[in-house]
């Protein structure tokens, strides 16, 4: 079942690149006691992922501090290596967006996010989707029903809905 307005953020755990290595972190870690936007998509260094969904994040990272987010996450099912690298290559490290792995997909299961699509290589990967949460709450949740296009998930399209 699909998360929605007003459910709890599920605790699931994730991994993280550290100095010293992969470390894992859970989400209602991340989430205690602060405002949050988390972001899915379908994976690192794909088209629509790389060109205009972590770009939108960017853009509004501060737009987003300025109404008292503490924290811009993306979420994707790809391994701590892929999504260090990749958020160095995207610009996204800098400008503080956290990129989690999801690798097991257990975060993305959790809230109902989880696609297929075989053609691709895709198995258990997340739709294209943004919330805001307070407090591991979600206030807000945009979802955009086709992986390909990043309309309502998009970092302006959520930043207008909070």
């Amino acid at each position: 079942m699909t998360i929605s307005v007003g459910d709890k953020l599920p605790d699931a755990t994730l991994c993280v690149m550290g100095a010293e290595g992969p470390t894992q972190v859970k989400m209602s870690e991340l989430t205690a006691g602060k405002k949050v936007v988390i972001f899915g998509l379908p994976g690192a260094y794909t088209g629509t992922c790389t060109t205009a969904h972590v770009p939108s994040f960017i853009r509004t990272k501060d737009d987003f501090a300025a109404k008292g987010v503490d924290a811009v996450i993306c979420v994707a099912v790809n391994d701590p290596f892929v999504m260090a690298e990749w958020a160095k290559s995207t610009g996204g490290a800098d400008a503080g967006i956290h990129f989690l792995a999801d690798a097991g997909s257990e975060f993305t299961k959790a809230v109902g996010m989880e696609f297929t699509a075989p053609p691709v290589g895709f198995y258990d990967r997340s739709k294209r989707y943004a919330l805001y949460a307070e407090d591991g709450e979600v206030k807000v949740l945009q979802l955009d029903e086709n992986p390909g296009v990043c309309d309502l998930s998009g970092g302006e399209s959520l930043l207008e809905a909070i």
